[in-house]
This record gives C-alpha cells, structure tokens and sequence, in this order.
C-alpha cells in the first residue's frame, strides 16, 4: 500500500477510525519490509525525521523526547535505586538514550526482535540511535517473551516501548506478557509500558490495565502530550510489585542543573505526578 500520495503521509488505520494524522513529506530516506513489519523513514517539513511502522508514525524528531523520557523516567524515579533495567522493544534507541541517564542505572539490558528497525535507525535517527552506544547497554536482537522466560527475578525496572496492539507488538498487550514481566522483577521491581490514548480506546486501556492487575496489586496509569500521536497523547501503564510504593511520588529528583546537563526536555519531578491525575471520565473507568 502507498503510504504517501500528493506528497502527503496520512496515518489512516482501523485503531482510530473516522480520523487521521498526516505530515507533508520532504523527502523519503529509507523505505523496506522486514520479516515482521513495514518499515518507512522519512524527512517531514515541520516535524524533522519520521519512523513509521505498519503505517503507524512511532515517532517524530519534533515531538519524540516527551514519550521517550516520560516512559522512562517515571520509574526509574519512582524505584529507590533502579540498577538493572529491561528495555524490550524500542529498536529506535530513544529509550534506551534516556535510562542510562539515571545516574543508579548501572546495566540496561535490550531486546529488540526486528534487527532491520535498530540497523535504520541507527543510519537515519542518530539523534535517537545515540542510545545504543551507551556503555551500560547489552543489545540482544531476540524475542522479549523468550528471553524473559529464561530470566528470573533479574530486574528492577523493566521498560516495554512497544508499537500499538498489531503485528509483532500484539502478544505486549496480553495478561501472560504481565505475569511473564512480574517473574523477570526482583521483589519491589517496576514495569511501564506504553498503554494507548483513552479518548480513542479507553476500553482497550482498561482491558490491558485488567490483565496487569492480574500479577500486580499496585498499578497506576499516566499520560502525556505528544502532538505526533493519536488525540495527541499517549499513555503509560506503571505497575510495582511493592504495594507500598506511591508510584505517583518521585524517590529520585533531578537538579535543574542535571536537567539541563543530560538534555531532559519534558520530563520533571513536577509533571512525574501530575502525569498521574486523570480527568472524571477516565479515573471513573479505571479506577472504579
């Protein structure tokens, strides 16, 4: 299917029906199909760089940093002292460019099961990309379930940067992916994991929100802007194995001289808890 016409990309899928996303194409850089996805890289006029997979846009140069660091540092900063940390998917690097900026983070962990995606982000995203030159980084081009299965309470946060609910991301959304995730922590360990927008399926969020509260007692959602998605949000389903732990509250806060030092452009202890208040419709449904 050509995604682009008139010069145009739209973003027309059957998850968010009735509307869609379009940016106007300068130029297209890269363009396959891996064993598991379309992949299509392309320079936008107004958003820079744009990665879009299945005809989903996973990212824009514009916009990236708010659901990058969002999905990151919030528990990172909610765990008193994240070590050891778990990126599954995220062939992109962004994630992974953002936790090894937690100072505790000592070993990050990736896995990623579409090697095509991370080889051209790697050539067309450098900005994201960046992440896989960490030190701290392990890269393992493999499957997540896989590799989980045969890794027991090893982690302390486990990060899930995954497309939405279709193609080789559809198996992140299920309650085994959760129960698999909780046998992967250690014992006050946490998981985030990018859950959707609630005003083009809250229903979908709330299910994914009832399979994770089959393995955790503490489970909590958390939003934030970014223009480039649907309804211009996105959010994140955070969940501990300690009951305790106000997920909401930061253990670990950046100085605003860290903030600048390491380039963090969205995320603060401020918006960490502000991210957790929800408007009446939505706590209604996945609180009640």
């Amino acid at each position: 299917m050509d995604l682009i016409k008139n010069g145009w990309f739209s973003e027309v899928h059957d998850l968010w029906p009735g509307q869609c996303f379009s940016l106007k194409v300068k130029e297209v850089l890269y363009k396959d199909k891996s064993e598991y996805q379309d992949i299509l890289i392309f320079e936008s006029t107004n958003n820079g760089r744009a990665l879009i997979l299945d005809g989903i846009v996973q990212c824009t140069q514009k916009d990236e940093f708010s659901y990058q660091e969002m999905i990151t540092f919030i528990p990172l900063c909610a765990h008193p002292n994240p070590e050891r940390v778990l990126i599954v998917g995220g062939g992109d690097g962004g994630v992974a460019r953002e936790v090894q900026k937690h100072p505790s983070v000592k070993e990050i962990v990736q896995v990623e099961i579409d090697e095509k995606v991370v080889k051209a982000s790697q050539k067309y995203l450098p900005f994201m990309a960046k992440g896989f030159d960490s030190p701290k980084l392990t890269l393992k081009i493999c499957d997540g379930f896989e590799y989980m299965k045969n890794h027991n309470n090893e982690f302390d946060v486990i990060i899930t940067d995954s497309s939405d609910p279709i193609g080789p991301a559809v198996n992140l959304f299920t309650e085994s992916y959760y129960k698999l995730l909780k046998t992967a922590l250690k014992p006050n360990g946490i998981i985030s994991c990018q859950a959707g927008t609630v005003w083009t399926d809250l229903e979908h969020v709330k299910q994914t929100m009832g399979h994770c509260r089959k393995h955790f007692g503490n489970v909590k959602y958390a939003y934030s802007s970014v223009p480039s998605y649907p309804d211009g949000q996105i959010g994140y389903l955070i969940a501990s194995l300690d009951d305790t732990n106000d997920l909401r509250q930061p253990k670990f806060t950046f100085t605003e001289r860290q903030l600048d030092e390491l380039n963090v452009k969205f995320y603060n202890d401020e918006i960490h808890g502000a991210a957790f208040v929800l408007p009446n419709f939505v706590r209604r449904e996945l609180y009640k």
